[in-house]
């Protein structure tokens, strides 16, 4: 199996994962680390470093971590010799990050053994967001950070505005913001930042680009999954902290953003910033008009019948979180007025993709007859990532009869190359130093400023979410949100 180009080795580094028994390390961190190293970019005298409260050791940690190998890397990356080398690197130190008690003196004196002063250590927190200010602290006054450490933050940073800006307060007294690392996957996948590459590379979609070519845009996260044994977490969470306020906003930084000066951080980020602080307000004067939610009901997922969101948490609760949200975006500037950008995610869909839709305005009728429809360039994240861009050609034969035809770019082909995972190139970014695809500490609170009179709307909203039932495409409201526009979603388009 070919990978993508080969990458150049890192420096050797130790890596710390607090919350290292969890599913994230398990299903997502580990196997990335895996596939790193057995592609020869992870240098065999680094480290990886689990802590947790389980009270384990470095024989019992790694037989888990190599039964989550074979769980979640496919058989045919899996050899026992690379898997062997690699579990030797992985080493656990029983620790609540939370708490100053413990035994970070153990974690402080692996650390620092046989080691060069200015060895990269990165401290990877897999943990609940309200303990990373806790756990920055102590790595502070334990005396494990060091001038080449850097702090990695899963999301969701916060819950709200105010909580968010806890969490980068909390984080940023003992971590300067350049060793900061808040992570959003969807930034490290490659169809994504693709995206980037569409648009400023190829000079005719980059002089497109506008409120004069583009009708609308969409953009949707559909899993076909229930809560998957998350209920705690989700049902405190919901689908617009889930996915909307973190991945398909900055998804739509990167279709809407100006050129950035260069390809640098700050560059790129300055401009995914000046997106979200041009969004118009949604607050609950103008809530119902452009947010539609809802839960999923009783329904059919791949011909089997599932239950009700509300059975599928603990003790049948009572709730109104909402498993679906589409949104209508709207963008006060020169280059975006008057397009809207419609955010789509929800649970117990009928397909799991991730897609962006962009939809060109229709051409004049004349030369051919009538106007023909615009063009809808399609950007497939995942899965089986690729972009298509319908074209029309003249029919073989005499007369001037159009038939459409797709240009299509598959991004990796099936069955030969094996694009990395987000994770795998996001963790070595942070070992390296390289920010360009984390999101700053100004973004995220944007995000949240923009996202908390939603939830705060909600709040007030006696009615609670609409139903729809379990693998369907959500709600009659999300319908309506763009008919009242004369506009559809894709998948009711092609129908």
């Amino acid at each position: 199996m070919n990978s993508a180009t080969p990458l150049e080795p890192v420096d050797s580094f130790d890596y710390v994962i607090f919350g290292a028994t969890g599913d994230l390390t398990m299903r997502k961190l580990l196997p990335a680390l895996y596939r790193r190293f057995a592609e020869g970019q992870v240098p065999s005298d680094s480290r990886i470093v689990g802590t947790a409260r389980s009270a384990l050791d470095d024989e019992s940690y790694r037989e888990r971590a190599r039964r989550a190998l074979h769980d979640h890397v496919r058989a045919d990356e899996l050899i026992d010799a690379t898997v062997n080398r690699f579990l030797r690197m992985v080493h656990y130190v029983s620790l609540n990050g939370a708490e100053s008690t413990g035994n970070w003196d153990g974690l402080k004196s692996l650390l620092e053994s046989n080691v060069a002063p200015d060895r990269v250590r990165v401290f990877y927190l897999a943990t609940a967001p309200d303990l990373y200010g806790d756990i920055a602290r102590h790595v502070a006054e334990k005396g494990l950070r060091s001038e080449s450490s850097r702090i990695v933050l899963e999301k969701p940073i916060g819950t709200d505005l105010e909580t968010a800006r806890k969490v980068n307060e909390g984080v940023g007294r003992y971590f300067p913001e350049s060793s900061i690392f808040r992570i959003d996957h969807y930034l490290g996948k490659e169809a994504v930042q693709n995206i980037i590459a569409l648009r400023f590379a190829n000079p005719m979609l980059e002089r497109m680009w506008d409120r004069d070519s583009i009708e609308y845009v969409q953009i949707t996260a559909a899993e076909t999954v229930g809560l998957e044994g998350r209920g705690g977490y989700y049902d405190g969470s919901g689908a617009l902290r889930d996915m909307i306020q973190n991945h398909l906003l900055q998804v739509l930084t990167v279709v809407a953003m100006e050129r950035p000066a260069s390809l640098d951080a700050d560059a790129l980020r300055d401009e995914k910033v000046r997106v979200l602080k041009t969004l118009k307000p949604l607050d609950r004067d103008n809530l119902r008009a452009n947010v539609a939610r809802g839960q999923y009901v009783q329904g059919t997922a791949d011909g089997k019948p599932v239950p009700a969101y509300r059975e599928e948490l603990p003790g049948e609760t009572p709730s109104n979180t909402e498993t679906f949200v589409a949104l209508k975006a709207e963008i006060d500037n020169a280059r975006w007025r008057g397009v809207p950008f419609y955010l789509r995610s929800g649970k117990r869909m009928p397909e799991k993709l991730t897609e962006v839709v962009v939809q060109f305005r229709a051409g004049e009728s004349g030369l051919f007859g009538e106007a023909r429809p615009g063009s809808r360039l399609v950007i497939r994240v995942q899965p089986n990532e690729s972009v298509t861009l319908p074209l029309f050609v003249k029919h073989p034969g005499n007369s001037f009869g159009l038939d459409e035809v797709d240009a299509l770019s598959r991004l990796g082909e099936p069955g030969r190359i094996r694009y990395r995972d987000s994770y795998e190139g996001l963790m070595l970014d942070a070992v390296k130093g390289s920010p360009a695809l984390f999101v700053r500490k100004d973004e995220t609170e944007a995000a949240w400023q923009w996202v908390t009179p939603i939830l705060e709307g909600w709040r007030e909203d006696t009615n609670g979410p609409d139903t729809y039932e379990a693998g369907t495409w959500g709600p009659d409201s999300a319908r309506e949100l763009l008919r009242q526009a004369g506009h559809q979603w894709v998948e009711d388009i092609a129908a």
